[in-house]
């Protein structure tokens, strides 16, 4: 697994501290984004005419 530093700034950090789940860690929240974002992109190809890859599904590369 790869590690990603990802240095917050404070805006960073308070979007993060607000979208906490119960339990959660702030790696979980950014994963839980990056997922929201893999959607986002998929439906913006689809709108677009373009179809997406099977891998913009299912989270593979």
């Amino acid at each position: 697994m790869a590690h990603i530093d990802f240095p917050a700034n404070a805006e960073d950090e308070r979007i993060i501290r607000r979208a906490l789940r119960e339990g959660e860690r702030p790696s979980d929240v950014i994963r839980r984004s990056l997922r929201l974002l893999q959607r986002e992109t998929w439906r913006e190809r689809l709108s677009a005419g373009t179809r997406p890859a099977a891998e913009d599904l299912s989270g593979e590369r």
